[in-house]
């Protein structure tokens, strides 16, 4: 994964060679801010997430962090529309998304990339890419209703497939794929559906320390270059503070620090979620 990073970014300025498939300009989304606001979640009368507020800008990368069960994927599932929350409310550019089905989510802008990277296994790479793209529905749904095979490709395609070096993978099938090329094709899948927010869930596990930093430097280019708003969640710490603009600390699903990598990382009540100081002032669980 890392000599194909490093590969696809001396050769950005060659021309990835095109299938025999029209290619078709991007849809020109513009610019979306992500907001969740004092959100709670219960499961059975235990509470997964209690009063959760951030916000994610374009071109900003928010990474989120917690030990295991700090309900960090039932935040992007609240987000993604596959759990509603008990209380609090999702905003995209301002607009209440709450009462939006996970499709809707997905046609406005709200794409998210999955821990395990569920790629289409009887599609090749590029067929997975080319059912991302498709501006009618979105990929999740529509596995036995599109025809890849015939459909047009996009700029953002020969794009990204030209910028994470994929091209020579392009007509593998995903159980062909290293792991770490698995992970960059399952994150330019999300990317081909031309995001206006990406919702990353882990998507370094797995990966040794070369290849997750050099997935961190591709996720913090691809924010900035396309002006998408990027939320992370991730276990590699040193990723992390690495690639992110501001960190969300959640434990007991209660947000117990925000702020700058620096800040959030010396914050004592971080330090006592995942080492355990019980002399620190840790959020309890409700």
């Amino acid at each position: 994964l890392a000599r194909s990073l490093r590969h696809g970014r001396s050769r950005r300025r060659r021309s990835a060679e095109s299938p025999a498939i029209p290619i078709l300009p991007g849809r020109q989304r513009s610019a979306a801010t992500l907001e969740v606001q004092a959100v709670s979640v219960n499961f059975g009368g235990v509470s997964a997430l209690q009063d959760v507020t951030l916000r994610v800008e374009p071109g900003e990368v928010v990474g989120v962090l917690g030990p295991n069960g700090a309900g960090k994927t039932t935040l992007l599932d609240v987000i993604s529309g596959f759990t509603h929350p008990l209380r609090g409310e999702v905003l995209l550019n301002g607009t209440t998304v709450d009462r939006w089905s996970p499709e809707r989510r997905a046609r406005a802008g709200i794409v998210r990339s999955w821990q395990a990277v569920e790629l289409f296994e009887e599609m090749t790479v590029r067929e997975n890419l080319l059912v991302a793209a498709d501006p009618k529905s979105p990929w999740r749904y529509l596995l036995d209703l599109v025809r890849p095979g015939v459909q047009p490709s996009t700029t953002v395609i020969e794009d990204v497939v030209r910028d994470l070096d994929l091209h020579e993978h392009l007509d593998r099938r995903p159980s062909e794929l290293p792991q770490g090329i698995a992970r960059m094709v399952g994150i330019a899948r999300a990317i081909a559906a031309e995001p206006r927010v990406l919702l990353l869930d882990e998507p370094a596990a797995g990966l040794d320390a070369t290849e997750s930093a050099e997935l961190g430097a591709e996720i913090r280019r691809l924010a900035q270059g396309r002006g998408i708003g990027v939320l992370l969640v991730e276990h590699d710490v040193p990723m992390l503070m690495a690639v992110c603009d501001r960190l969300v600390a959640i434990d007991f699903g209660r947000r117990i620090a925000a702020g700058t990598p620096d800040e959030v990382g010396n914050d004592p009540a971080v330090v006592a979620a995942y080492l355990g100081d019980i002399d620190a002032p840790v959020a309890e669980p409700a």
